[in-house]
């Protein structure tokens, strides 16, 4: 057995009482979410001029952030794998890469539907932060295909690697775009320099959901990268055989 055999690391755990503390993660993140749910449904106030449609923003900017989060510790991942050839990070590039392709949808799929009844459409092919985030998504819907495109794990994990790195220097520009060309998104009311625009209720939920969302990436990838230890672990069983 080779390298390319190892499953032991911080993210491959034998022990019993281990997984059974790690179980315990999708639990929480679970309701978290739904708890945040609750609260943008129940206890949070309406915006004066979107009304209820605007609630959707607790859902849509979550995902966005943990999408970006992803991809980029894809890349660091990718890149630190590219030096040190460790197997580990290969694994957790792939499920970091899978888990930000589900957030993405997510918000490709909310970012329509408030936009309807707020900009009267669901889509706009000029507006550069729209397209630019599906040209992201089809980047890491791309680099799953490639994995399951090469046979060789090394070869595999060396082009995977490169593909996630450079996919993810496009999230800055899809930051960045509000401030160079015109789009229907406005200027962002948090992420600035400034002090955030929001009102302290509608703070507090926005912040909730991020945590929430973030418990519920950190669950995700923890299951996914597991499932890859042990697919690892079967295959090289069957080539040893």
């Amino acid at each position: 057995m080779g390298r390319w055999h190892i499953v032991t690391g911080p993210f491959a755990s034998n022990a019993s009482h281990t997984d059974m503390k790690i179980s315990w993660l999708p639990t929480i993140a679970a309701a978290a979410v739904i708890g945040t749910v609750i609260r943008v449904a129940l206890f949070t106030p309406l915006e004066a001029k979107q009304g209820a449609a605007q609630k959707i923003f607790y859902i849509h900017v979550p995902a966005a952030w943990v999408a970006f989060f992803a991809f980029g510790l894809v890349a660091i991942a990718s890149g630190v794998f590219l030096w040190l050839r460790d197997q580990r990070l290969d694994r957790f590039a792939e499920s970091s890469a899978e888990v930000g392709v589900v957030f993405t949808t997510v918000v490709l799929i909310t970012g329509p539907l408030w936009a309807k009844p707020i900009w009267g459409t669901y889509w706009a092919w000029w507006d550069v932060r729209l397209i630019s985030t599906l040209f992201l998504w089809f980047i890491y819907i791309a680099y799953i295909v490639l994995r399951g495109a090469v046979e060789s794990p090394e070869l595999r994990a060396r082009y995977s690697a490169v593909l996630g790195i450079l996919g993810a220097l496009l999230i800055p520009f899809i930051h960045l775009s509000v401030y160079l060309f015109s789009t229907m998104h406005p200027l962002p009311i948090v992420g600035k320099p400034s002090k955030p625009s929001l009102p302290s209720e509608m703070l507090l939920t926005l912040f909730l959901s991020v945590f929430s969302f973030t418990l519920l990436y950190f669950a995700f990838v923890r299951s996914r990268y597991r499932y890859a230890v042990e697919r690892d672990v079967a295959s090289a069983a069957h080539d040893d055989a």
